[in-house]
């Protein structure tokens, strides 16, 4: 099951903003915008993480969080326009699993979002399995290109060799694994470099614009690795694997 998040903001454009984030990389979210709501909430729906603001209209933040702690281990992730550091050292005391200020970046936010709920162990988005690479194969075979996994190769149809670096082979086998499915670019870069990167890192586009120009006809009019608007990035020939 999709992790189920619970987003808690007076601001309803806020609770707006983070519910098209979260839904937009397939999480669930309800939203609520008072304490008394949240505490409703919980009681009824098992929740697999909340954000949750300091400034709350009918209260403070930092009460609810110590009655959230009260009654369950969920995840809390603070999300607030204080600054006071004081404020951030008590929320952290009082059991939050992380801390973000406003003005806040959305890919900051799905970075802190999704490390928490893999060190707790929530549920995942809701577009499937991770992005895998090849289990199994020794070669996958598209658009006349054959990609020699277990060589660590790539050749065209006629056998003649194309130089990739590792982080382009590694790039290529994971779209080719997962031929005709969007994989965004936090999906990539955690596929790609772990759980230690910066979200306003540009490395993921930049190793596409590399890889297009050594296997598209025409890197600046691509057909083979497309971008999705918004989201990230698909191969979209058809895939044959071998091995």
């Amino acid at each position: 099951m999709p992790a189920h998040i619970l987003v808690v903001d007076d601001e309803a454009k806020v609770r707006l903003l983070l519910r098209r984030c979260f839904e937009g990389e397939g999480y669930r979210v309800t939203e609520a915008a008072g304490s008394i709501e949240v505490m409703e909430l919980l009681a009824s729906t098992r929740f697999d993480l909340v954000t949750l603001d300091l400034n709350l209209a009918d209260g403070d933040g930092l009460t609810v969080a110590r009655e959230i702690r009260a009654r369950s281990p969920v995840p809390i992730v603070m999300v607030t326009g204080k600054g006071d550091t004081i404020d951030r050292v008590v929320g952290l005391e009082l059991g939050a699993d992380d801390y973000i200020a406003k003005p806040f970046h959305l890919r900051e936010v799905l970075a802190r979002v999704r490390a928490v709920l893999r060190r707790s162990g929530g549920g995942a988005a809701a577009d499937g399995p991770p992005p895998h690479a090849a289990p199994g194969r020794e070669s996958l075979a598209f658009a006349g290109w054959v990609l020699d996994v277990a060589k660590r190769e790539l050749r065209s149809a006629g056998g003649a060799p194309c130089d990739l670096t590792t982080s382009e082979f590694d790039l290529l086998v994971l779209l080719a694994s997962n031929a005709n499915r969007v994989l965004s670019r936090d999906q990539i870069m955690d596929r790609l470099k772990g759980h230690d990167w910066n979200p306003y890192d540009r490395t993921i586009d930049n190793l596409v614009v590399r890889l297009r120009r050594k296997i598209e006809p025409d890197a600046e009019r691509p057909t083979l690795i497309k971008t999705v608007r918004g989201v990230g990035y698909t191969l979209t020939a058809d895939v044959e694997g071998r091995g």
